[in-house]
């Protein structure tokens, strides 16, 4: 089979150039029209909505913060799943969106169910707010603090 090819390529050099230019050129194509970055987006589309809930345990930022919010997301149009994390003074709300959904316009309904969640949380708790978007792969370096002598709110500040 091998040997059949290198005759034909050998006697018709013309059809061999040509298929090549063919090739490059429908290469050439679908390399323009393709929408790939050099590091392509495995991470599935996400909105990380955090509140700043100072001085709350995680139980009652939990009750107070998170809560509220999650309800609040439920029903967007393209929303999968929902995750949420309660920390001593913050919490940390995850929207998941369907593969096919625009996440420009998934942050944009985002914030416009949190705009209505103003004057619905206890005083002293910051509004929630969308993290700006990232990468997956943008994250170099996670520290992590740890003190005997200072305690945990003033090793954060």
């Amino acid at each position: 089979m091998l040997t059949a090819i290198v005759r034909l390529a050998v006697a018709r050099p013309g059809v061999v150039v040509s298929l090549a230019l063919l090739l490059l050129v429908y290469g050439g194509y679908r390399l323009y029209g393709s929408q790939l970055d050099i590091f392509p987006e495995f991470a599935a589309k996400r909105v990380v909505i955090q509140t700043e809930a100072p001085g709350y345990s995680p139980e009652q930022v939990e009750t107070l913060v998170t809560l509220p919010v999650e309800k609040r997301l439920g029903g967007l149009l393209g929303l999968t799943r929902l995750r949420s994390e309660s920390l001593q003074g913050l919490s940390v709300v995850t929207a998941v969106f369907a593969e096919s959904t625009d996440i420009y316009r998934a942050r944009q309904m985002v914030g416009e169910r949190l705009a209505a969640l103003q004057g619905q949380l206890p005083v002293g708790v910051g509004l929630p707010q969308a993290v700006p978007l990232s990468s997956s792969s943008a994250t170099v370096l996670t520290l992590g603090l740890a003190s005997a002598s200072t305690n945990l709110m003033e090793l954060r500040s």
